[in-house]
């Protein structure tokens, strides 16, 4: 029986630290977003010649295809953040029902 609860608590303890890195994850993919939004927004302030950066290098490009690059990101992103959410709840959900299964053993 005691070494039930020793197995559950390892599990529990595993389970909060993926839920941990799921928390890192969209925490990332959150300033990600963010700093799309921010270039689509000067993007669209921005009069006159456009760039982009790719590695080291500064290309000019066309407004339209920029904003069409970073609506596919934002895209990504945002379904990418869905996808973790989902995650998240189905792993906050497991936690929650082994903490109290622990808990009640513990008693």
């Amino acid at each position: 029986m005691e070494q039930d609860i020793d197995e559950k608590v390892k599990e529990l303890q595993l389970l909060e630290q993926n839920l941990g890195n799921l928390l890192f994850q969209k925490q990332t993919f959150q300033l990600e977003l963010g700093e799309v939004t921010s270039a689509s927004e000067e993007l669209e302030a921005s009069k006159g010649d456009v760039f982009k950066i790719v590695g080291n290098v500064m290309i000019k490009s066309s407004k339209e295809r920029l904003k069409k690059e970073l609506d596919e990101k934002k895209d990504l992103i945002s379904l990418r953040m869905k996808s973790i959410e989902k995650q998240e709840r189905a792993l906050q959900s497991h936690v929650e029902e082994l903490r109290k299964t622990v808990l009640k053993h513990m008693k």
